[in-house]
């Protein structure tokens, strides 16, 4: 019997809500039997939100390395020093560099094998920023770079109907047009593709593609990017086998319930993909990090610092980022078993004498 998915999960910003959500959804009593769960924050700090929110029941052990994670506990590995006193809901530079020590134990653990998988708790993008140690737009780009081996990254936004991708993820709206040509159409088309059957289990998954101007271009009046670019990155695709399809307008691709007739969607840009996503999935939305050697993924929401310390954050999303994270491992461990040893499918004769 194997054992249980060593999940690392970050603390993210402790002036968020992400010690409350991470000790809310640890203590489901079904995380004990589907994963080992190992905090890499403070835990003075887990102390302090445990006793403000009365969660007697979820216990834990300070350990110094994740190896010395035991099955059937929840651990925690310090990190960073706890503030004198807690600031719920008021950004500092304190907590960003705590959040940016946890990714760094956990990428750590990660190569060294201490944990399987990563869930992130949300951080806030301007306190972690630093120019010499911390130069990325988010945990995405920082994950690509850190413990990526070379590979592109892609964040895909998932619940169990829908499975969102983006050709450019954290840019300002005037920087999208240029972001979009075939060369990063074709990449996120072919990475969807090789996610949703590695990750995900499917074989022959059915890809929309979005289009990026209003009404599809209204051929060429309202952009040409639809037909000098989106559409050829289609037929290059389909070309070679990926089942990719559009492009389509995105308020009638959604509006009109098109969105359902796919296993995954590819979005030209953030709020065009994320927008319609958040407002089906609610909750119930994961942000995974996908094409990396290891699964990642987060909550679909941010710091939450308007309702930070006030006890009444909603667990539901951290929960399934950690179900989901177990589930993507376990899908892409039998996926390489079985790419890797494929049945014979031809008996093979005896050689002649």
């Amino acid at each position: 019997m194997s054992r249980p998915v060593r999940v690392g999960i970050t603390h993210g910003d402790y002036n968020g809500i992400g010690y409350e959500v991470i000790l809310k959804a640890l203590a489901d009593p079904e995380m004990a039997g589907m994963c080992t769960p190992v905090i890499f924050g403070n835990s003075k700090i887990a102390e302090t939100v445990r006793r403000e929110l009365r969660l007697e029941d979820v216990k834990w052990r300070r350990i110094d390395s994740a190896d010395q994670a035991q099955d059937g506990e929840i651990s925690i590995v310090d990190v960073c020093q706890a503030p004198e006193s807690l600031t719920p809901g008021h950004p500092s530079t304190e907590a960003g560099l705590a959040a940016a020590a946890a990714l760094e134990a956990a990428c750590r653990a990660l190569e060294q094998g201490e944990i399987d998988v990563l869930v992130t708790a949300p951080i806030n993008k301007r306190t972690i920023y630093n120019h010499e140690t911390f130069p990325y737009p988010g945990h995405t780009e920082y994950l690509e770079a850190r413990i990526g081996n070379g590979a592109k990254a892609t964040m895909i936004l998932f619940d169990d109907l829908l499975r969102v991708a983006l050709v450019s993820t954290h840019k300002a709206l005037r920087d999208v047009p240029a972001a979009i040509t075939r060369e990063n159409v074709v990449a996120k088309i072919n990475a969807l593709n090789d996610t949703l059957r590695r990750d995900f289990g499917m074989d022959r998954p059915r890809i929309a593609v979005l289009s990026l101007n209003p009404h599809n271009g209204d051929n060429g009046l309202l952009g040409s990017e639809e037909i000098q670019i989106i559409t050829p990155a289609i037929q290059e695709c389909v070309d070679k086998g990926v089942l990719a399809f559009g492009p389509y307008a995105a308020d009638g691709f959604f509006g009109n319930g098109t969105f359902r007739k796919f296993d995954g969607i590819v979005a030209m840009y953030h709020d065009q993909g994320l927008a319609p996503f958040k407002a089906l999935a609610g909750e119930y939305g994961v942000n995974y990090t996908a094409g990396l050697p290891f699964v990642r993924t987060s909550p679909d929401h941010g710091t939450g610092y308007d309702i930070a310390g006030k006890g009444i954050a909603d667990p539901i999303s951290m929960r399934r980022a950690i179900f989901k994270a177990i589930d993507l491992h376990r899908n892409r461990t039998l996926h390489d078993r079985i790419s890797a040893n494929p049945l014979r499918t031809t008996r093979q004769q005896p050689e002649r004498q």
